[in-house]
């Protein structure tokens, strides 16, 4: 099972409201995932980031793929270099 830590869209039209997730690459985006942890608004000034560090290195450790967009949001938020 390929497993990706990506983001997962809420809120309302115009308004996005993200989660960062892991979840299992075949499910679809806004669907089943494994465990939330964090979250990421890009509406405030400046976009509030929070992600739960030590369980963002752990399923990096366990094999998780970050996508682009999460990797970036690390890499903000000073988990990974």
């Amino acid at each position: 099972m390929a497993v990706k830590m990506r983001l997962r869209r809420l809120g309302a039209k115009k308004a996005p409201f993200y989660r960062v997730v892991v979840a299992d690459s075949r499910s679809p985006r806004d669907g089943r995932f494994i465990e939330e942890i964090g979250y990421y608004n890009p509406l405030t000034n400046p976009a509030e980031i929070k992600i739960d560090a030590e369980k963002a290195k752990q399923w990096i450790a366990n094999g998780a793929q970050p996508t682009e967009t999460v990797k970036s949001l690390l890499k903000k938020s000073g988990i990974v270099d």
